[in-house]
Parts: C-alpha cells; structure tokens; sequence
C-alpha cells in the first residue's frame, strides 16, 4: 500500500470508528489495529489521534458546505428553500456517519471547526438571498442575517432527529421544512410584534 492509500485508508477506518464511538471512546490502538499496521504509522500520517480527527472533521464540513452550496442554483426563492433542504437531507442520507461526527460535541473542535460553524457558512450564503428577497420587498435587508441563522438552524436540527428515525420519506421532511418556512415567511410583518406582556 502507498502512503497516500494508506492515509486514505486510515481516514475512513477513523471515520467510521468516531462515527460509532465519538473522539473520547476512539483509540489510536483501535485504529491501528483494525487498519493492520502499528501505532506510529498513525502517529506519522496524522500526529495522533486529533490530528486524525481534525482532518475527518474539515473533509465532512467541506462536503456538506459543497452539496449546500452547490445546490442553491437559481430560481424562485421557495424553489432555493426547497434546494437547500434537500442538500442537507441528501447530505445527512449519503453521508450518515460524517453527520453523526459534525453534530457529534468534541473536545477538539475550536471555534471553527464544529457544526454551529459550519451551519453559520451555510447560513451567510443563505443570507444574501434573502437580503434580495427583503428588499425586494420592502422589509429591512439588515436582519437578512438573523432569518438566515433561523431558517438554516430550523433545518439542521430537523436534520439531527431525522438522521435517526428516517420517518417520515425525504422528500416529505423537505416539503414539511419549506411548508413551515414558506408560509412563516410569505406572512412576514414588516414590522413583527410582541402580543404577551413581556416587551424586554
């Protein structure tokens, strides 16, 4: 095996290992083992454990950010809702076990580098259409960015329930996401509203 399959070969074998198990409950033994090759051959690919880890962690964000991304083509504004709705669920179906790692707390991850930063990207590509939309419509494009967060975290943590019931179909998730959001957004007030007795 060369160097470059066997770095390759011992991302997924970690991949699938963090996956199962989380950062804390993986071993470097475990890896080493299961990929038939001694601990300093880890070490020496990777420098340890959370080097591993780090490198997993950064391909799933790039993946994910990708299929988001990527998926926002055109069309009208529901149309982008429904796009990017599906790109998380096909990303949570495609790739299950990087999900389970990005959602997954660690004791590595930084600042960036964790799912609420990687959801906080999506979220700023979501936010200049939305700033679009706002103006096009007479609403205040300068809270663009607080919908975006809303809109993005909505799906997210739909996407973190429904990676373990896989109930009701895709398709029916995304329709019931945009449906939720749609609806909430084409009876936007311009100027919303509090109607309980707490104002602050």
């Amino acid at each position: 095996m060369t160097g470059a399959e066997r770095r390759e070969q011992l991302l997924d074998i970690g991949r699938t290992l963090f996956a199962e198990r989380g950062y804390e409950g993986t071993s470097v033994e475990e890896i080493a083992a299961k990929a038939g090759v001694s601990k300093p051959v880890v070490y020496e690919h990777f420098g340890g454990k959370e080097g591993l880890y780090a490198v997993v962690v950064d391909r799933e964000m790039r993946q994910l950010l990708d299929m988001v991304t990527g998926a926002l083509t055109a069309g009208h504004p529901r149309e982008l809702l429904e796009q990017a709705a599906f790109a998380l669920l096909d990303y949570i179906e495609t790739f299950t076990d990087g999900f389970r790692i990005l959602v997954r707390d660690s004791p590595v991850a930084q600042s960036t580098g964790t799912f609420a930063s990687l959801i906080s990207d999506i979220a700023t590509q979501v936010e200049d259409i939305l700033g679009l939309e706002f103006k096009a419509r007479g609403f205040d494009p300068k809270l663009a960015p607080l919908y975006a967060q809303a809109l993005v975290g909505m799906v997210a943590l739909t996407g973190q329930w429904w990676v373990d019931t896989r109930k009701p179909k895709k398709a029916e998730v995304a329709a019931h996401l945009v449906n939720l959001a749609w609806h909430g957004l084409g009876n936007l007030e311009a100027r919303p509203r509090l109607i309980g007795h707490r104002k602050n």
